[in-house]
């Protein structure tokens, strides 16, 4: 469909920020609807509010737009009918359909829309002899047919539709109908060519595994015999903790064999506390009145983590339990560069290389899951599969069971568990996405796989996105689609993108992110090892910093060089220079291959190594390998007796609030998904709503709005595993407008308060917030200690006024703006408390900066005249993962200007500056404060006239102010209420909002 007003997928915030910018009411556009397949949702701009109205087709294949009770039902044909009948007025939408919007036009082409072309003048004689002239010099090419239809149009038709036009028709419908009539045939040969491409497709991709059940993935396991040799692992630690200098401990773990009458010594401790101002010192707390707790300094971290690791394998195979809680999963990514593979691939799977590498006596012991990832791979699946299952084997003796394959031409993804854990994987899926050329070619996309172990499910994700260092934006894209269309997991979360719908999902491959660097400054960085400064460059960072791509995900620190672009044949040089036919390309050195996790809140799981190999040279990437430790759950079994107590546990919601990023005026409800609930429970829809700042909805759900919820299982044990899904639909289009995960471990007893985003199709939406109350009878409180419960942090320092605020919003800003809300924050913190003493922390998420702007906060606090400490934020953290930013390097005095940048080490980013106090501080100015925060958090600042209007919904006075000389924001501040009348702004209430929200804040910052 070829109209300018019909967008295929695009998503609904995207057809909201279209019609915003368009500004004029009448504006719309139709998209595909989201929530149900096959229909579309026609979006219109009124009064400064998107109306949504969902189109369904009936049986006969015929369209209508879905109306209330009682109303007539008008059915069209087509889109195109369906449009042209709506733009009449009194049909039953708030306004008729008045002007298309186009989708958004490359930067080179984007019109100002400072001002518009005068309308054209018709003038009957002279432009039917014009048309003429022109489409009679160009009949000769057309077949006679056609042109018999056009003489006939131009000859007697043509004067109906020019007369049309002067009397307010809105089309030339004769013409319409003539074209109509001429391209009959077009259609047949649309339907052959569209039959060619697929035949084509078919013939080159490669066949994919089918969805079969687990049974028929996972071969059967033949029994196996108890372990006929002793089992030994040796481990050597000198300690040089001043107790015990020069003392060599040594820890033995024997396992009895059939044979043996060695007894297992187990270590009995209680927990094991690391230090996090000291990487290589461990606290043992051991199970006696008689020792004092033990700390140990190891001779590197590496060796620290060895021994924890040897510990708690010797915890898992003493603990007599009949299922794990924790497992090792092994994820791996390679681009194979179209050549076999060597011969051996132990240095891969065995973390053997450069980076975050497991010590050597860890190093050899197997995982429960292996996970591997391979891009342009040349071999056949059975071939590839083969080949790895051969090399688990030379060196664990262990037959690994594959679980799955899943191929997309030369991407490939396969699981493979120990053989032991086959009864306990069930749910297996398989699915791919292509995101090559418009999403119809698989050169470019992913391929997946998910399942349950036990009753913890996992997703795994291997992808290969599109090239180029220019193409971020694409890249970003082809990672929004992988969410959105991925097809893995529970059918009954399709609602909710593949990053909610799993406990633990892991993603790998080639992601292509470059540097943004000239390739000599990279090469002396690498042969420096100066990987910190190098990430400061990593596309892949910066657009996770601006919450563009992989919203809320995890990736360990990197302390490996750059796995591509290689000379193939050795890992001396990069080989940056590639020639193509058009020329020579610049490939600069970059980390392409990447491996991210994201995990359930409150959940179990620490990454143990990551790193690549430095022994495989057949391609032009190097392997990565990353190695993680997961809790999981096995199915529930109550040791309570079922005939003891009738009471059943339950959770209450005391009130939600929720801030929604939308232009709509719709009602909503929350949905709410649980494995621990019977089916889907709803909410009403929500009996209080506000929009005071334009672009954003403030919803509320008060008790008797909310359902209560009753799990399947009572008991405590249980429900401290379960996580709830939310999802905010609008009542109008059933389309979710966000969703969220929140962990029960932290609600369980007392009313609690949970907040956390709400995100959809990968984007921040908002935030959501509320109070639950989750009741378990007296009977059921009984707990166990996990096998990993054993091990703690202990952090260097406590800082002061620890909030989850700042986490939040230093993650949530722009580079530019992180140490800027780091310092608003102190200042809120410190002076701003809405009750007498400071509430409790949130036990699952966070707070948005969202919240602030439209709840009242009670000015009790003194100011201080102490200046907040200078510190510079050199990590972002978002729950437990962090992500490294550049030096800040500080202003001086009071000079606002961004530090320039002298090498690379030094990036744009403003330091925090020794700002005086001021002596108070009124709410209202407090308000504006954190509409600018909350608006440069969602939308970025804006970096023009136009789009600093545009915020305040008075963009109609941008051509009036840039005819007086009011174009260049940075002299925007210092306008004045005669300059603004003399430009056309008539309006007192404008005038004054202009004037209240100058952008004086960014400067003061």
């Amino acid at each position: 469909m070829a109209v300018a007003w019909y967008h295929r997928d695009i998503s609904r915030v995207h057809a909201e920020d279209l019609l915003a910018r368009a500004g004029r009411d009448g504006s719309f556009l139709v998209r595909d609807s989201e929530s149900v397949p096959g229909a579309y949702a026609l979006c219109l701009l009124y009064q400064r509010h998107v109306h949504t109205y969902r189109i369904l087709p009936d049986a006969d294949g015929l369209l209508a737009v879905q109306t209330s009770q009682g109303v007539q039902v008008n059915c069209f044909r087509t889109l195109g009918d369906l449009v042209l009948g709506y733009q009449h007025p009194h049909k039953g939408l708030v306004i008729p359909l008045l002007y298309p919007v186009g989708r958004d036009t490359e930067p080179g082409e984007e019109s100002s829309g400072d001002d518009e072309k005068p309308g054209l003048v018709w003038s009957p004689r002279k432009n039917v002899h014009y048309w003429s002239g022109a489409i009679w010099g160009t009949l000769a090419l057309m077949a006679g047919e056609v042109v018999g239809l056009l003489s006939e149009y131009l000859c007697s038709e043509l004067p109906l539709d020019v007369e049309g036009l002067r009397r307010g028709a809105k089309g030339l419908l004769h013409l319409h109908h003539t074209l109509g009539t001429a391209c009959q045939g077009l259609n047949s040969e649309i339907d052959l060519t569209m039959s060619s491409l697929e035949t084509l497709a078919k013939v080159f991709d490669h066949p994919t595994c089918p969805l079969t059940s687990t049974k028929s993935q996972v071969h059967p396991i033949c029994d196996i015999p108890c372990l006929s040799y002793p089992f030994c692992l040796s481990f050597f630690l000198t300690l040089f903790s001043p107790q015990f200098r020069g003392i060599q401990l040594v820890v033995t773990v024997l396992s009895r064999c059939c044979n043996s009458s060695t007894d297992s010594e187990v270590l009995p401790f209680l927990q094991l506390v690391k230090f996090q101002s000291s990487p290589a010192k461990l606290r043992m707390v051991v199970d006696s009145h008689h020792n004092t707790p033990r700390e140990l300094m190891f001779e590197s971290a590496r060796k620290r983590e060895a021994f924890c690791q040897l510990l708690q394998l010797m915890k898992t195979r003493h603990s007599h339990l009949s299922e794990p809680d924790v497992i090792s999963v092994f994820v791996g990514s390679w681009n194979m560069g179209g050549s076999p593979p060597p011969r051996s691939l132990q240095s891969w799977v065995t973390c053997c290389g450069l980076g975050r590498t497991p010590d050597e006596s860890t190093a050899l012991l197997p995982h429960d899951i292996y996970a591997l990832g391979t891009q342009e791979n040349s071999q056949g699946e059975k071939e590839w599969t083969e080949h790895v299952k051969a090399t688990l084997h030379s060196y664990t003796h262990i037959e690994y069971k594959q679980v799955a394959v899943q191929s997309l031409w030369n991407m490939r993804l396969a699981v493979f568990v120990k053989p032991e854990h086959e009864s306990r994987i069930s749910h297996v899926n398989t699915a791919s996405v292509k995101t090559g050329l418009g999403n119809t070619l698989g050169n470019k996309g992913a391929v997946g796989v998910s399942l349950l172990f036990n009753s913890t499910s996992f997703g795994f994700v291997n992808c290969h996105l599109t090239s180029g260092s220019e193409k971020v934006v694409r890249r970003n894209q082809n990672c929004a689609d992988i969410l959105r269309l991925l097809s893995l997991g529970d059918r009954q979360l399709s609602a909710f993108d593949v990053s909610l719908r799993f406990t633990h999902l892991f993603w790998c491959g080639d992601l292509n992110y470059r540097l943004d660097l000239d390739v000599q400054d990279i090469l002396k960085h690498v042969s420096k090892r100066e990987f910190d400064e190098l990430m400061c460059a990593d596309q892949l960072t910066q657009e996770r910093h601006k919450r563009k791509a992989f919203l809320n995900f995890k990736e360990e620190k990197i302390a490996f060089p750059p796995t591509y672009r290689y000379e193939r044949g050795s890992r001396d040089s990069y080989l940056w220079q590639k020639y193509k036919t058009s020329g020579v390309r610049v490939n600069v050195p970059s980390w392409c291959d990447r491996i991210l996790w994201k995990s359930y809140s409150e959940t179990h799981i620490t990454c143990n190594s990551y790193g690549c190999t430095d022994d495989i040279f057949t391609s032009d990437h190097s392997p990565v390998f990353a190695t993680f430790h997961v809790g999981v759950t096995s199915q529930f079994i109550s040791k309570t007796d079922p005939n003891s107590s009738m009471e059943r546990a339950w959770m209450e919601l005391e009130g939600v609030e929720a801030i929604v990023k939308t232009a709509s005026k719709a009602k909503f409800f929350i949905e709410f998904h649980s494995s621990c609930l019977e089916e889907i429970r709803r909410s009403v829809e929500n009996d209080s709503q506000s929009c005071d700042v334009p672009g954003f909805l403030k919803l509320g759900w008060s008790p008797k709005q909310l359902p209560k919820l009753l799990p399947i299982v009572s008991d405590m044990e249980y429900l401290q595993d379960q996580h709830l899904l939310l999802s905010v639909k609008s009542c109008d289009g059933f389309e979710s407008y966000g969703e969220c995960c929140v962990a029960l471990r932290s609600l369980i007893g007392a009313a609690e308060q949970f907040e956390t985003f709400l995100t959809h199709r990968g984007e921040e939406m908002g935030s959501i917030r509320g109070r639950v109350r989750v009741h378990v009878p007296k009977d059921r409180r009984g707990t166990r200690e996990k096998i990993y419960g054993g091990f703690a942090w202990l952090p260097s320092h406590q800082p002061h006024h620890c909030s989850p605020l700042l986490p939040l919003l230093t993650l949530s800003l722009p580079a530019g703006m992180v140490c800027h809300l780091a310092y608003f924050h102190y200042y809120l913190s410190t002076h701003f408390r809405s009750s007498p003493s400071p509430p409790k922390p949130a036990p699952s998420s966070y707070t948005n900066p969202a919240y602030f702007i439209f709840e009242g906060v009670s000015v009790l606090g003194r100011v201080e005249e102490s200046p907040p400490p200078r510190r510079d934020p050199q990590v972002v953290w978002a729950g437990d993962s962090a992500l490294q930013l550049p030096k800040l390097f500080r202003g001086r005095g009071c000079d606002r200007k961004s530090p320039r940048r002298s090498d690379f080490t030094e990036i744009e980013i403003p330091g925090i500056l020794n700002w005086p106090r001021p002596k108070a501080l009124s709410f209202r100015f407090l308000t504006r404060h954190l509409f600018w925060c909350l608006i440069q958090v969602l939308y970025g600042a804006p970096e023009t006239v136009r789009e600093l209007l545009s915020t305040l919904g008075l963009q109609k006075y941008t051509l009036g102010l840039s005819l007086n000389g009011w174009d260049d924001l940075d002299y925007f501040s210092g306008i004045t209420e005669e300059d603004l009348r003399a430009a056309g702004v008539s309006n007192p209430s404008h005038r004054r909002r202009i004037l209240e929200n100058l952008p004086r804040i960014w400067d003061s910052l």
